[in-house]
């Protein structure tokens, strides 16, 4: 099965300077955790409602702070064609529940998450096994 099989398209984007505000209220209205920060179309990091609570409330910084002072540059990706296995991989490796899919030249083409993954895919134990990978974080800070 390929990425773009399993993706969610058209997924929503903001734009590096539009403000953690705007970020916070977009995800609410949507009921998500997690946009994509674009530049032309190009994604150049995303950002959390994690990432909002850790970098910004917690530290008591102002909400109208532009996305991209606050965002993860670490962006993981895979491309429309890769095999989702390859998808599953990423997101183990890198400890990260959603995964973009993203052309060749870096444009926003979708996003998988590990909810798709565990509904598409026909073999549970690569479910469960990516699913452990990308809660090793969350057992290790105990």
């Amino acid at each position: 099965m390929r990425c773009d099989e399993v993706m969610k398209s058209n997924p929503e984007c903001l734009g590096r300077g539009q403000t953690v505000q705007q970020a916070a209220r977009r995800m609410r209205d949507l009921n998500i955790g997690f946009l994509p920060i674009c530049d032309a179309g190009k994604v150049v990091g995303v950002i959390t409602d994690r990432d909002i609570a850790i970098r910004v409330a917690a530290d008591g910084k102002p909400f109208d702070l532009p996305c991209d002072q606050v965002m993860t540059t670490q962006v993981v990706a895979c491309r429309p064609e890769d095999d989702i296995h390859k998808a599953e991989q990423l997101m183990g490796q890198a400890r990260k529940s959603r995964i973009l899919v993203t052309e060749a030249n870096g444009k926003l083409v979708g996003v998988i998450s590990l909810s798709d993954i565990a509904q598409q895919v026909d073999d549970p134990d690569d479910v469960a096994r990516t699913m452990r990978e990308v809660t090793d974080r969350e057992a290790r800070s105990k």
